[in-house]
């Protein structure tokens, strides 16, 4: 789960996280307000989206830039009349861009220096990692390209928690020292400590700054939460904004179904998330492109199969389905049932091959041998794949 810059600047401000003062706005009226509670002749109005490269993004109302410096709060309300209502595209957001319904108004900050600071789970040591780099305001990705060895890592081991000597370490590298290091160790405490309490898997400063006159602040913001810990965390489950996300997918969590949509043609309904990638590659392999990734689990029930059912027939791009089933757990006679029932309540003018295998396989195909649904049954995988990519070419 991801969260927006202003709740992540609340986050900051609980775990005692230096950042500049701000607030959300969702008209222009209230961002003019909040600017004028802020008493600053430097206020930054940034379009929150959960999306990078705001600054350099375009509106598709030809407005230019996601983030803007207003001089009065009469100009903050301007710019967010500029963006609120209105579509973003960035380089992460694709074409089709991020609606924009808020924005956050903050005190602007002088700059002496920019870092990159992020905290997240490095799988190969199973362990949080300290990522920083001396590199900040820009893509850490190109700077990992083109200059690594200004990327400095540091694995913390979780049983022991962040050491003094490692902040010591990263200050060093970064070029801190006297009072600013200190500054630079107590923010990195409360960074630590807010990633470890609520179950981050990542938190990401682009831009950390210091200041001229020696303040270690934290500007830009962006979190990941360990979807799994969540239920450990009622007051950040309150954060999640599900208009910033598909909403196919946000339909599909609703039924404990794992769904992420592809832009691809064919559907894939299948149990268990590696069968899956399978059935993804294959397709591909054949020649077709996947329109989504979707997991009905290993004891998918017939009501949750009827609703993926319903999910994938809501993408107007879907001219095929492909329904790759291998029973362990799973009841193949369930999904076939649940097939049946979907296919009864929707008009179902799209190919449909089934593949089942398993428990309980031969009452499964005789379910589907026994209704009135018009599918093509698939031999194996690779049969199934061959079937239905030729399909929805014919």
């Amino acid at each position: 789960m991801n969260i927006h810059e202003y709740q992540a600047k609340d986050l900051f401000e609980k775990f005692g996280v230096a950042t500049p003062k701000g607030s959300v706005a969702n008209t222009a009226d209230e961002a003019k307000s909040a600017a004028e509670s802020l008493g600053s002749d430097q206020i930054m109005v940034k379009a929150q989206v959960h999306a990078g490269g705001r600054g350099k993004g375009t509106f598709k109302n030809g407005f230019q830039g996601g983030v803007h410096m207003a001089r009065t709060p009469a100009e903050a309300g301007e710019f967010a009349e500029k963006m609120i209502g209105q579509t973003l595209v960035t380089h992460q957001t694709g074409e089709e861009g991020k609606f924009v319904s808020k924005v956050m108004i903050a005190d602007a900050v002088d700059i002496e220096k920019e870092y990159y600071l992020a905290i997240l789970m490095d799988r190969e040591s199973c362990a949080p990692v300290i990522v920083a780099s001396t590199e900040g305001g820009v893509n850490i990705e190109e700077v990992a390209e083109s200059t690594p060895e200004l990327i400095h890592r540091e694995v913390i081991n979780p049983l022991l928690g962040l050491q003094a000597y490692e902040v010591r370490k990263l200050a060093a590298k970064l070029g801190l020292s006297g009072d600013t290091a200190k500054q630079f160790g107590k923010l990195l405490a409360g960074v630590y400590r807010l990633f470890m309490e609520c179950d981050c898997s990542m938190v990401e400063i682009n831009p950390l700054v210091t200041t001229p006159d020696g303040q270690v602040l934290a500007l830009d913001a962006k979190f990941d939460f360990d979807d799994n810990a969540l239920y450990r965390h009622p007051d950040i489950q309150e954060l999640h904004d599900p208009t910033e996300e598909d909403p196919r997918e946000v339909e599909a969590a609703k039924y404990d179904l794992n769904y992420i949509g592809l832009d691809g043609n064919i559907a894939c309904l299948v149990n268990g998330a590696g069968l899956a990638m399978a059935t993804m590659d294959i397709i591909k392999h054949y020649g077709g492109d996947p329109a989504n990734f979707l997991d009905v689990g290993g004891g998918a029930t017939q009501e949750q199969v009827r609703n993926a059912f319903k999910i994938i027939l809501g993408d107007p791009n879907v001219k095929g389905i492909l329904v790759n089933i291998f029973g362990g757990i799973m009841d193949c006679d369930v999904i076939a049932k649940g097939i049946v029932a979907a296919c009864g309540e929707v008009n179902l003018n799209i190919p449909l091959v089934v593949r089942l295998e398993g428990n309980n396989v031969a009452a499964g195909k005789a379910t589907l041998a026994g209704s009135d649904v018009d599918l093509i049954a698939g031999d194996d995988l690779a049969d199934a794949a061959e079937k239905i990519v030729k399909a929805i070419a014919a």
